[in-house]
């Protein structure tokens, strides 16, 4: 019955993808969804990275592996040429099903990694180093434009920066570079975008690179910038005048 929703926590899509996925069909032909649905829907798999490496936009190095794929991860990653990987599925988050290890430490994940790909595609990348030495950079961009960034760093021995695995979130001020760079991946999509948050690193060769864009149910680190939510709810009430 509502004319616009935005989309706030669905935090466990990927957990109950089947159910979430119909829901997202049912709704939006009757609801306006911000961001779209769309776009929600491509954002979802991770294979949207390729895409914006074809527009040109810098992504860490990935290695698609799609359901079904009957060679061993041991091949795989041999293949790649990486020694030290991180697998996880191209539709996840909360780092569900993320592992790193090194590429002589293939056969230790066989059998996790068989289990996953005969149900769904999975994904392989060399693990970049500078998230231990630097940690993660998400800048927030909403309606076209940079408004604010902050920083997440993962525990002390741990990878993983998000906050259910005790990585912690401080404010950061980007470089001109950084921000440019933020602004022509969202610009990239090929949907209309609302509200994006770039999480961003320095690559292993030390070039800026996407890990990811979160345009579903990003947390937007509003309590480090206010006047950026008021920015949004601008976008929205412009998008629904239109």
């Amino acid at each position: 019955q509502c004319r616009a929703a935005v989309f706030r926590t669905t935090w466990d899509y990927f957990h109950r993808f089947a159910e979430f996925a119909p829901w997202l069909a049912r709704v939006s032909q009757s609801t306006r969804l911000f961001n779209e649905a769309g776009l929600i829907h491509w954002n979802i798999d991770k294979h949207y990275l390729g895409a914006l490496a074809e527009s040109d936009i810098n992504i860490v190095p990935t290695l698609f592996i799609e359901r079904g794929d009957p060679r061993s991860l041991a091949h795989i990653v041999a293949e790649s040429g990486w020694e030290d990987v991180i697998l996880k599925p191209t539709v996840s988050g909360a780092a569900r099903h993320t592992y790193r290890f090194h590429a002589l430490d293939s056969e230790r994940h066989e059998c996790t990694f068989g289990e996953l790909v005969e149900q769904e595609a999975m994904m392989l990348q060399p693990f970049q180093r500078s998230i231990l030495e630097q940690g993660e950079l998400s800048l927030m961009v909403i309606d076209g434009q940079y408004t604010h960034a902050i920083r997440k760093t993962a525990k002390a021995g741990d990878f993983r920066v998000q906050d259910d695995h005790g990585g912690t979130v401080h404010r950061f001020e980007p470089s001109a570079d950084e921000i440019l760079f933020a602004e022509a991946a969202v610009a990239a999509v090929p949907f209309d975008v609302l509200y994006a948050r770039v999480d961003l690193i320095r690559d292993n060769d030390g070039a800026l690179a996407i890990m990811e864009l979160e345009m579903i149910e990003p947390e937007l680190f509003f309590r480090f910038c206010p006047e950026a939510a008021d920015k949004l709810a601008a976008g929205i009430a412009r998008r629904l005048a239109a």
